[in-house]
């Protein structure tokens, strides 16, 4: 027997953010467009959600391009695709009921009808909804799975994590940390590396702003690189690839510096992978989101802890989703881009 249900009109108000072009180079505010949608009622086996917090990550950037890669291209004129947390207010599913709270693949609008195969229930006793976005979510995940199944970082080791203010980058830094590695953050302006600083502690912090990549890491790294997390790539990439040391281990998470590059930018010199026996391997969390149980029975009792800290970058309003996407990839965000589309029932 279906659950609960509420009267939705299928023509009630859905306000959303489209593809209007596909980018050619850095995205800009006239390639989305905002409208207003209809609010699809769910069919057996789906649940309406209200959208509470969606999640902007980099990846995205790949889905505005009309060509093969691990995720689908976004179509032109349809609403983006992302990750919410949002509320049921509708359900077709005896699993879930109007009220509770859940976590979904939707898109960027006011209200999603997604299969229920695909929904996630919270514990808002556990941790802040939009946590489930980043630390406690995907990104978490990623920084888990990279150097659990890649870094595998040892204690005494030296690792190096790009962008280590971002969603992933400070997961894996703390992950890292709790391995026992010494641990090295690269990250843009001193806001960012005083976070890395004063509340990580991490052993040395890289301002890529200021900072030019081969003397940075020779005086952070004297004695060279064990582990390296990319998240970022270009000069830095290049310039810890030079560095690491035999039977080193680089975690290919993501390279944004050229999400918006037009032409391929020439690589290093592979030949040293087979003169230091270097392990680089890329890997998509999506592979592996059966392991998420397995994260969050980790992440859950250390956030609670107060041993794994995060940040947020929240804006206000699925309208402002576009210009937080682009400056993403700028690099202008301070931690986990959040958009906050409707209330959250549980904030204080």
């Amino acid at each position: 027997m279906p659950a609960e249900t509420t009267d939705f009109r299928s023509n009630d108000r859905n306000r959303q953010i489209v593809l209007k072009r596909r980018p050619h180079g850095a995205p800009v505010p006239e390639d989305f467009e905002a409208n207003d949608g209809r609010i699809d009622a769910p069919q057996e086996g789906q649940v309406l959600m209200r959208t509470i917090y969606l999640s902007l990550d980099p990846y995205m950037r790949g889905r505005m391009n009309d060509g093969p890669s691990y995720a689908a291209p976004w179509g032109l004129g349809e609403p983006c695709q992302g990750r919410i947390v949002g509320e049921v207010v509708e359900s077709r599913d005896s699993r879930f009921r109007p009220g509770d709270l859940a976590f979904s693949m939707g898109r960027f609008q006011q209200y999603c009808t997604v299969p229920a195969d695909g929904v996630r229930k919270l514990d808002p006793a556990a941790a802040p909804l939009s946590t489930a976005l980043g630390t406690l979510g995907f990104p978490g995940l990623t920084a888990y799975v990279g150097l659990a199944n890649i870094g595998q970082p040892k204690a005494g080791e030296t690792v190096v994590v790009s962008a280590a203010t971002g969603a992933v980058g400070a997961v894996a830094c703390q992950l890292a940390q709790a391995a026992g590695a010494r641990v090295v953050g690269i990250a843009g302006g001193e806001r960012k590396c005083a976070w890395l600083r004063d509340t990580l502690k991490l052993d040395a912090v890289i301002d890529h702003k200021v900072e030019e990549p081969g003397l940075a890491l020779d005086r952070s790294c004297p004695e060279g690189i064990d582990v390296y997390f990319e998240n970022v790539g270009g000069a830095w990439q290049d310039a810890a690839f030079a560095r690491m040391r035999t039977f080193g281990r680089m975690v290919m998470c993501g390279m944004i510096s050229g999400y918006n590059d037009t032409q391929a930018r020439p690589g290093p010199n592979l030949v040293q992978t087979i003169v230091r026996r270097l392990r680089i391997e890329g890997f998509v969390v999506g592979d592996h989101a059966h392991r998420m149980q397995e994260f969050l029975d980790r992440a859950i009792p250390l956030l609670k802890a107060g041993r794994l800290h995060y940040l947020e970058d929240v804006v206000d309003g699925l309208e402002a989703a576009p210009a937080a996407l682009i400056g993403l990839l700028e690099g202008r965000n301070f931690g986990k881009q959040v958009v906050k589309v409707g209330s959250d029932p549980t904030a204080s």
